[in-house]
């Protein structure tokens, strides 16, 4: 019976793995990115890479990162004491094995594509009426339309907009605007309208990425 409640402890594990990746994926995050992240916060490898800061950032998997770091830490000491106690027959195996099989279909019922959608507009609802704008990811900030992004285009050395100004290459219509111009250690945002561009300089766009692609193809 010990080895069973191994078994089944460790389908919860990977069960509530699971869950919350999908609850990350209903925040707007990439599904190879949410189970990466949420592996790395319950096993408590404390693996960091720029892609920490998704979680970190954001208010709602903040949440979830301090649940999947308590329950990694519970998870491994009742692993260790069911190991230590493997053949004794008081693992309340049927109770935990009911966990288990409510914990699947609450995972079932994750992943159904309905259920996303309502989770998501639910997360992103919630985001709105309680945080500061301050507080946000940028792409829940900025990103309204699929297409929209914000983008980083450097001008080569022999770029076709050196000298020129972004009010010259950029028409009103174009739904592209220059955040800030960076240039060396320096960022120009005062009048980067004005600024003639330079090569090196790095433009920090946001828009239409489409248009953004179609203006600065081969800049």
């Amino acid at each position: 019976m010990g080895i069973l409640f191994i078994f089944i402890y460790l389908f919860i594990v990977f069960t509530v793995i699971e869950i919350n990746t999908s609850i990350f994926v209903a925040t707007g995050l990439e599904r190879k990115i949410a189970r990466f992240q949420v592996i790395s916060m319950l096993t408590g490898t404390g693996f960091t890479t720029g892609e920490s800061e998704l979680i970190i950032d954001h208010p709602v998997r903040r949440r979830l990162g301090a649940f999947l770091i308590l329950f990694g830490a519970f998870s491994l000491a009742v692993i260790i004491s069911a190991i230590s106690k493997l053949l004794e027959d008081n693992f309340y195996t049927m109770e935990i094995g009911y966990v288990a099989g409510g914990l699947l279909v609450l995972l079932l019922v994750l992943r159904a594509p309905m259920v996303q959608h309502l989770i998501a507009r639910k997360l992103k609802s919630e985001l709105q009426e309680n945080y500061e704008l301050a507080d946000l990811p940028i792409s829940d900030v900025l990103l309204m339309e699929d297409d929209d992004e914000v983008r980083e285009i450097a001008l080569e050395e022999e770029s076709r907009f050196a000298d020129k100004k972004f009010d010259d290459i950029v028409d009103m219509g174009d739904d592209i605007i220059l955040l800030f111009i960076k240039r060396g250690e320096i960022n120009i945002r005062n009048k980067a309208h004005e600024t003639k561009l330079e090569p090196g300089d790095v433009l920090v766009l946001y828009g239409n990425n489409p248009k953004i692609e179609e203006k600065f193809k081969d800049a």
